[in-house]
């Protein structure tokens, strides 16, 4: 684990992850999404881009450098070299296909005695390389002094 101290601009790890259909199922069941993409067979096994965003994030707090802080998201700011978003989906993924997940620490300050903001760039892309996802400007809250 590396505390919030070490942790530093520019710095990337990575992750890769998949959806099976009972993962995509249980998704769309606790978030009431209601589509009726998801009733059609031809489309039924691309992922939810919201679905797609909270993997995302849970791969990213179980990093062996990130696990172990006390880490919040604090929310999402518009990119404002990208006109003001945030999130992009490019290409559609599908279950069963693997994510290639590049974090990138964008940005880094102090917010008070004791806690800082990390801002981190997701990026998602398939194993051809076909970038599926960008997230911009992701905001963490991490405590400066890991619990003990």
């Amino acid at each position: 684990m590396k505390k919030f101290s070490d942790l530093k601009v520019g710095d990337e790890y990575f992750s890769t992850c998949t959806f099976s259909k009972k993962e995509l199922e249980s998704y769309l069941a606790f978030a009431r999404i209601k589509n009726t993409i998801f009733d059609d067979d031809e489309y039924s096994s691309i992922v939810s881009g919201r679905a797609i965003i909270a993997r995302m994030e849970g791969e990213f707090t179980r990093l062996s450098q990130i696990y172990g802080n006390m880490i919040l998201l604090y929310g999402m700011d518009g990119d404002p070299g990208w006109e003001n978003r945030n999130t992009r989906f490019l290409k559609p993924l599908h279950v069963d296909e693997i994510l290639k997940i590049k974090y990138s620490i964008s940005d880094k300050k102090d917010q008070d005695e004791e806690f800082g903001i990390i801002t981190v760039d997701f990026e998602g892309k398939k194993e051809n390389g076909d970038t599926v996802v960008i997230a911009k400007k992701n905001l963490y809250r991490i405590k400066k002094e890991p619990p003990r």
